[in-house]
Parts: C-alpha cells; sequence; structure tokens
C-alpha cells in the first residue's frame, strides 16, 4: 500500500499516539497545539480524520484505518505540503502491520491498562503490540507513572526518552495543580496552564500533549494559549446542555480504567444530595475479562446505574450484563436497573431515576455513529441523540 501510494510516510513527520485510554484527547490536543503554532498539520483519530479544513469520516469502530485508507490519507497530506501528521495508533493496528511502514518522529505512549484481552490474550503480548511503534521512533515521550514504567524502559533500550508525570521524578512534572470545577490550572517552571476540562486523566493527556510539544520546538507561549482554547472532543465527557437542570454527559469510556476515571472525575462534582447515575454495558466479541471489573467500578462509584446494549454483536446482552454484574456485591446490585434497548435505558435514566441536580452520564459509545446488535450490520445510533430526546420528553 505504502509503495502503491509512492511511500507518502517517507515525506511526513509522523507523531504517532498509543495507550489504552486517553489516546484520541491526547492526538487532537497534539493537532491543536501545532495548529495553533501556525504548523501544517493534520490528524487521523478515532472520530475523524482533519486534513486542511476538511473532517474526513475513517469507517465505523476503527482507530487505525486498513493500510489502502491510511497510505491513500497520507498522500492527500504530502500532496498539501503537511508537514506533521498526528496518527492515533491502536494495538490492533501494530499487531495486523497496517501502520507499516512508518517511522514517527515522535511515539507517545498515554498508559496500558486491562482492554483487548481477547485478542492479544495475554497483557504481555499486549504491551509488545503497543510498543511495536517506539522500536521505529526516534524519540519515545511516556507517563513515568505507569506501574510498568520499568519494563518498558528494559524493553526500549535503543529509544530517546521524553518522560512526564504526576509524581515520579520526570522532565515534565507540574510544579503545582489546582483541580477547580471548571477546569484545571497547573505550573510548569514559571509558565501556567489553564486547561478547560477536569480530571487528573486529562492533565496527564495535557502532559503528553506538551512533552510532545516541546520536543518539536514549539513555542510555550503556543501551547499555553492552544490549551487555554481546547474544547474538548466530541464524545468524550461532553456536555449535553438541557434546562431541565441536570448535568448530562457522553463518554467512550469502555475500559475499567477508563470508566474509573470518568466516574471518580464527575463523583468529585458532586454537591449535598446529587446523585450519579450511569449508562453502560460492553461490547460483544471483546474482551470479557474486563466486564466483572467494569461492574465492581461502578459499583463502587455511582449512586445508580442502568445497564445496557453496546454493540452486542452475535452475544445476547443479558449474559453481557449478568457477566457486568459478577463484580459486584449484593448491595451493589440493588443499584441496578438493566435495561437491553439503549434509548429506554437512557430515558428511564433522565426521566426515571433522576432529580434536579443530578448527574447522568452515557459510557462506551461517545462519537460513534452507529450499533451493532446483531453481529452482522450498523444500525444507526447516537448517544446525543437519544440523551437529547429523553431530556425533552414532554
Amino acid at each position: 500500500a505504502s509503495r502503491l501510494y509512492g511511500n507518502p510516510g517517507a515525506d511526513l513527520e509522523i507523531i504517532g499516539v498509543t495507550g489504552t485510554d486517553g489516546k484520541t484527547t491526547t492526538s487532537t490536543m497534539i493537532y491543536h497545539i501545532l495548529k495553533t503554532a501556525r504548523k501544517k498539520v493534520a490528524l487521523i483519530s478515532t472520530v475523524d480524520a482533519k486534513v486542511g479544513r476538511k473532517s474526513i469520516k475513517t469507517g465505523f469502530h476503527v482507530t487505525s484505518p486498513n493500510p489502502f485508507a491510511l497510505q491513500a490519507l497520507l498522500r492527500r497530506m504530502r500532496s498539501q505540503k503537511i508537514r506533521y501528521v498526528v496518527l492515533e495508533v491502536t494495538s490492533h493496528g501494530l499487531d495486523q502491520y497496517r501502520i507499516y511502514p512508518l517511522r514517527p518522529k515522535i511515539a507517545v505512549l498515554t498508559n496500558v491498562t486491562h482492554e483487548h484481552l481477547d485478542y492479544h490474550q495475554t497483557f504481555a503480548k499486549y504491551l509488545g503490540a503497543k510498543l511495536k511503534l517506539f522500536k521505529k521512533a526516534e524519540h519515545a515521550v511516556i507517563n513515568k507513572d505507569l506501574p510498568i514504567f520499568n519494563e518498558i524502559n528494559a524493553k526500549l533500550e535503543h529509544v530517546m526518552f521524553s518522560t512526564y508525570s504526576l509524581s515520579a521524578d520526570s522532565q515534565i512534572k507540574p510544579d503545582s495543580v489546582q483541580y477547580l470545577s471548571d477546569k484545571t490550572v497547573f505550573k510548569l517552571g514559571t509558565t501556567t496552564y489553564t486547561l478547560p476540562m477536569t480530571g487528573q486523566y486529562n492533565l496527564y493527556n495535557a502532559l503528553a500533549a506538551i512533552s510532545t510539544s516541546l520536543l518539536l520546538d514549539i513555542d510555550p507561549s503556543d501551547i499555553r494559549r492552544a490549551l487555554a482554547t481546547f474544547k474538548g472532543i466530541k464524545g468524550r465527557l461532553e456536555e449535553i446542555e438541557n434546562e431541565r437542570g441536570l448535568h448530562t454527559y457522553v463518554d467512550f469510556a469502555h475500559t475499567p480504567n477508563a470508566i474509573e476515571n470518568v466516574l471518580t472525575n464527575l463523583r468529585a462534582k458532586l454537591g449535598s444530595g446529587e446523585k450519579l447515575v450511569v449508562v453502560f454495558g460492553a461490547a460483544g466479541l471483546r474482551d470479557a475479562s474486563k466486564r466483572p471489573l467494569m461492574g465492581k467500578i461502578a459499583g463502587e462509584l455511582a449512586d445508580k446505574i442502568v445497564l445496557t446494549s453496546e454493540d452486542p454483536r452475535f452475544e445476547d446482552p443479558r449474559d453481557i450484563v449478568k457477566e457486568i454484574m459478577s463484580g459486584m456485591s449484593k448491595k451493589q446490585r440493588s443499584k441496578v436497573t438493566i435495561e437491553i434497548d439503549r434509548a429506554k435505558a437512557i430515558d428511564i435514566a433522565v426521566n426515571q431515576l433522576t432529580s434536579k441536580g443530578d448527574w447522568v452520564v452515557t459510557c462506551g459509545k461517545g462519537h460513534e455513529e452507529s450499533m451493532n446488535l446483531d453481529g452482522l450490520s450498523e444500525t444507526p445510533w447516537s448517544d446525543h441523540e437519544a440523551l437529547f430526546k429523553a431530556l425533552n420528553k414532554e
């Protein structure tokens, strides 16, 4: 595919971003910083591809496009004299050589947590697939707070490292951090950054983006300006405004780590007497071992839980729900409502389980515009629309 399109990757500076969670946010932040600094940059992410002023759909449930689609996009970018390409990369894409033969200028690792073991079988193989991106990279940007940092360091002995962290000693570590209700303010040296996003996980994403941008010689004043104007991403803790006095959000969280991050973040915002309601399921024919872990976390952090469908494919959604609930205690199960129809589940969360001031988040679908209900076909779907409908019900 690369040869067919004239090896376009060789003429582009590629920033590859991988990790279990945070890839899309970090990729889009880097893209936004480079754009703010007036660099010629393009983006290929889970949500879409941005080339010039165009947004191009990259396909259903796919982060790394197939090699022919990817190389065609890169050729288009090269013909438009684009210099930098921020590329979100998955372990599947790396394992299946979809990214080959690209050599990233910078490879970024956000984190590695429990996910995709249906495909990779073991955590070691999953990590090995992720690290393929770094073996050919000129420079690595890695979160030093990862429990497996030393293992990663040992496996990448020939790669130049830049590290960022909140607790371990690293090159990019904030001197002070303030988590406010609608933003995060932190200092790096003499520069104060304001990020209009909340949650520690988003601060980690920002630190990864800052580390990458500094390696590309972007001026700190451009980085600061870009982060202050970063509006977030469709389907990533995206607030759906309403006149009901409810706080409603759509999020893509579909791993134990992501669900924990989102619910912890929202839990910290609750006022006196306010409840947190989460609507989620787990994808069929995907890593089943994460299901009880997600149930356990939701049981600990949410006040009410609505379990529903999320791309069940050939599996029976009721079986998936049972597996999620197997991670909960008897007391936690009393918080659960089961409604397999996702639209009805969202309606129940909004119109039966909440009152003014409460918080509702739908997890697992995020930006996606379809749902796989039978293993064969895609049915149009939008969490945004379902929430909007439920909120505006007469």
